[in-house]
């Protein structure tokens, strides 16, 4: 089904008539509904663009960051911006809804104000708004899409597939879909995707002989115009995540590949080349700066929504970078006019996805209810309620990682407490319920093992200057696009711009110095070790549900957050 563009609009009136506005009088309602959502077709090439959905079917509150930091030559720069400065930068104005989307400001006054976002049958309805009057338009999704939720977990990826082929994807890239395993992706991209959906990856390559384990490309014709797609998978998976998931393939970042498979595809014909990417923003900034021939990286992974291009000069001229967010928050829209065999011009659009203001799809609807039926007793059970705002996303800490490290440290009578800096997981306003769904959004990986280790203080030194190496390498190459691991118990500095293993100082417990020889008891979860895996360490969202059925109702949670060096008036940095 594809609506016209005056049903979409009838729609989006009816929508916010319906009281799901803001707005109190009808007629401003509906011409901020259209307002919003209209954008006139432009060119002869056109690709709509997700990622990082984190397997969010349903509208979610996603506070954005106020901590993105970019040191040294990246300071100041896209994406490293938040808050006001991100404002600014990209002309934007305060208390708007795109204020609202892409900032943390003023967040639940606005969360209140606006209302949810994402959900896969609204974005299924706008999806089909932009391919009614783009003709062979393509849709793809950036990866991430099969993790991060309860049925996700419990489905083993099946419900996002199954969205993915209602939603109509087209193209698609992977990271964290291969913490399923090799066996499972490929039962998926052998079955469900054949002939449907082009898995693609030209930086996954066997271990033995290095064969390419899927296509590195595929080429479409829109509008008699060739148009190739490259995929770059996550470079550092096996790293990030448990190599025992793919212990048979390799990735890499595999830039000299890259040249040679845009080189191909140009000699094949391609007029306009994109390359989908999961790489991260400041890795597809430097790899825009030295191949040439990419016309777009529509990209990934840093769950940065970028609503201005950044163009990228290089040995074949300019190639625009993007970046579309996380949580199905945002839909990417790419158009470019080909005329003469390239491209002569181009419109970007990020749409951020306001659920109250685009009617939910009625298949994509009827889909999910039928995906989430099985669970949804259990998904709704409440296990506490929370005071205050609990987010996930920033390079030091959030106030639901938080809430995680006092949950292991009590639990586990442990003094100190490691939380991965993962990017995902959605926010809950002050006054909601945690229900055991919101605890999965957190928590919902295949290797959710706690653990309790006694470390000596130069062991948590060494951790901690790893995973800062791993953030703020000044060489985007080096680094694996998460947060800085969080820290519970202990307090430490922190010096971005040092090198690497110099960053981490004044490490304390309880105000005393961490000594290097001295051992520490120290909880955990998500160890990437096959030994961790074989230990079978507890599950953490069963810790969780024990500390949270303990603790009733969660009091405004204090971050734990290093002292930052060096990074006064840094715009990618602002206080709460």
């Amino acid at each position: 089904m594809s609506l016209s563009r005056r049903d979409f609009l009838q729609a989006l009136a009816i929508a916010s008539a319906g009281g799901m506005s803001l707005q109190s009088n009808f007629a401003n309602a509906q011409s901020t509904a259209q307002k919003f959502y209209d954008l006139p077709k432009f060119g002869n090439v056109h690709f709509l663009h997700f990622t990082d959905c984190h397997a969010q079917l349903l509208p979610i509150y996603f506070r954005e960051p106020n901590v993105n930091l970019g040191i040294g030559a990246q300071e100041g720069k896209t994406p490293h911006l938040v808050g006001e400065y991100f404002l600014k930068a990209n002309g934007i104005k305060p208390g708007t809804r795109d204020a609202h989307a892409f900032t943390y400001l003023d967040y639940v006054a606005a969360a209140q104000n606006y209302g949810k976002m994402g959900g896969f049958a609204h974005m299924a309805t706008l999806i089909k708004q932009m391919k009614a009057n783009r003709p062979g338009a393509l849709l793809l999704d950036g990866g991430d899409t099969w993790q991060g939720s309860g049925t996700a977990l419990w489905t083993n990826g099946q419900d996002m597939v199954d969205a993915a082929l209602a939603l109509g994807v087209d193209v698609m890239t992977p990271h964290w879909e291969m913490t399923l395993g090799e066996k499972r992706v490929m039962e998926i991209v052998n079955g469900d995707f054949k002939g449907k959906v082009s898995f693609i990856a030209q930086n996954i390559k066997t271990a033995d002989f290095g064969d390419m384990v899927f296509n590195p490309y595929v080429m479409k014709v829109q509008n008699g115009i060739q148009v190739a797609i490259i995929g770059q998978a996550f470079p550092y998976t096996p790293i990030a995540n448990p190599r025992y998931f793919t212990p048979d393939w390799t990735f890499g970042i595999q830039e000299e590949n890259m040249q040679k498979t845009i080189d191909e595809v140009r000699a094949k014909g391609a007029k306009v080349v994109v390359l989908l990417s999961h790489n991260g923003m400041d890795v597809d900034l430097k790899m825009a700066s030295r191949v040439r021939g990419l016309d777009a990286i529509m990209g990934g992974h840093t769950h940065d929504g970028v609503p201005t291009p950044v163009k990228v000069k290089n040995a074949g001229g300019v190639t625009l970078v993007t970046n579309a967010g996380s949580n199905s928050k945002f839909l990417g829209v790419l158009d470019f006019d080909v005329k003469g065999g390239k491209p002569v011009d181009f419109r970007y659009k990020l749409f951020p996805i306001f659920s109250n203001l685009i009617p939910a799809d009625p298949t994509m609807s009827k889909l999910i209810t039928k995906i989430r039926a099985p669970y949804e007793a259990k998904l709704n059970e409440k296990l506490a309620t929370t005071e205050g705002l609990l987010y996930r996303r920033g390079n030091f800490n959030g106030s639901f990682d938080q809430l995680i490290l006092d949950g292991l440290m009590a639990q586990k009578n442990a003094e100190i407490a490691f939380s991965p800096g993962f990017r995902w997981g959605t926010s809950l306003l002050p006054g909601q319920a945690i229900t055991r769904e919101n605890l999965l959004d957190q928590t919902a990986i295949t290797y959710p093992y706690t653990t309790v280790t006694n470390m000596t203080g130069e062991t948590i030194k060494t951790i901690l200057e790893d995973v800062a190496d791993n953030l703020f390498n000044p060489d985007p190459y080096y680094q694996q696009g998460g947060d800085m691991v969080r820290v519970g118990g202990m307090q430490y500095a922190i010096d971005p711009a040092q090198t690497a293993g110099q960053r981490i100082t004044d490490m304390r417990l309880n105000g005393k110095p961490i000594e290097a020889s001295k051992t520490y008891k120290v909880a955990g979860w998500a160890p990437v070790s096959e030994d961790a895996k074989n230990a079978g360490g507890e599950a953490i969202w069963d810790v969780m549900e024990r500390h949270l059925r303990d603790v009733k109702v969660v009091k405004a949670v204090k971050l734990n957050e290093p002292i930052i060096k060096g990074v006064s008036n840094n715009p990618g940095m602002a206080p709460i």
